[in-house]
């Protein structure tokens, strides 16, 4: 596990007899971005939900700069645990819809998480949420509330509310499938300067373009496991799955 940011080991997910996740071993490294690509149902957005433990795997394990993380379950939840906190502290999550609390303006929303969770000083967690902000190009809405703002800027404002906590890893599932398509460039230029920084992600998308673009490695899931992985040049141009060609080839037009 040297060098690997996180990383999840035999991984398997089941609800009832229905197998999700069937054994799946993935890691990402400092720096690096992980694209997960496949069909509906594959089970992307169900790795990305079991990587932060908002799902409860049914085995495997996970790493975080290569300490295993402990965890213990009751009727198939995770316990809350000090280590389960720090974990998910560990890490800035950005979801399909934008999970804005639409009471709090821009600039409340980034700095909730600060200042209910990590306990920062409210002083410290407004400037921390105006730099995060500024990040995302949204210096001035900070007052707006999420009604104010377009759905591009919201799912901003939700990006810039993942890493206003400073995490370790940023987890992406399909960030822009709620958007308008005239929304979705504005969403992805933001992603991709920071992948351009060096903050380590796993993300979920239907953009195989912006897949292709921002990627260091690419996972093709199907049917809860993974059929194929290696640097977008040879996930796109010259997979080896039968079954990924084919996805790839109906994706691309």
């Amino acid at each position: 596990m040297s060098g690997v940011q996180i990383a999840a080991d035999n991984l398997t997910k089941s609800y009832g007899q229905l197998e999700v996740l069937k054994g799946i071993s993935l890691g990402a490294r400092k720096g690096e971005v992980v694209t997960l690509i496949g069909s509906s149902g594959s089970g992307k957005s169900t790795l990305l939900r079991c990587l932060n433990l908002l799902e409860t795997p049914t085995s495997g394990r996970l790493f975080l700069e290569g300490q295993p993380i402990e965890f213990r379950t009751t009727n198939g939840m995770v316990v809350e645990s000090s280590t389960v906190r720090r974990y998910r502290a560990s890490l800035g999550m950005v979801f399909q819809s934008f999970n804005l609390w639409r009471h709090m303006t821009a600039l409340e929303n980034v700095a909730a998480p600060l200042i209910h969770v990590l306990n920062v000083p409210r002083g410290e967690a407004a400037d921390r949420a105006e730099t995060a902000l500024a990040r995302v190009g949204l210096g001035d809405r900070a007052g707006h509330y999420p009604s104010q703002l377009s759905g591009g800027q919201q799912q901003r404002a939700a990006i810039a509310r993942a890493i206003a906590i400073e995490p370790k890893v940023l987890l992406f599932d399909e960030p822009t499938s709620a958007l308008d398509p005239e929304l979705v460039a504005e969403v992805l230029s933001v992603i991709k300067s920071l992948a351009e920084t060096g903050a380590t992600m796993v993300l979920v998308t239907h953009e195989m373009r912006f897949a292709r673009d921002v990627s260091d490695q690419v996972a093709f899931l199907n049917a809860g496991k993974i059929e194929e992985i290696g640097p977008p040049e040879q996930i796109f141009d010259a997979p080896k799955s039968e079954r990924c060609a084919k996805f790839v080839s109906t994706v691309a037009h």
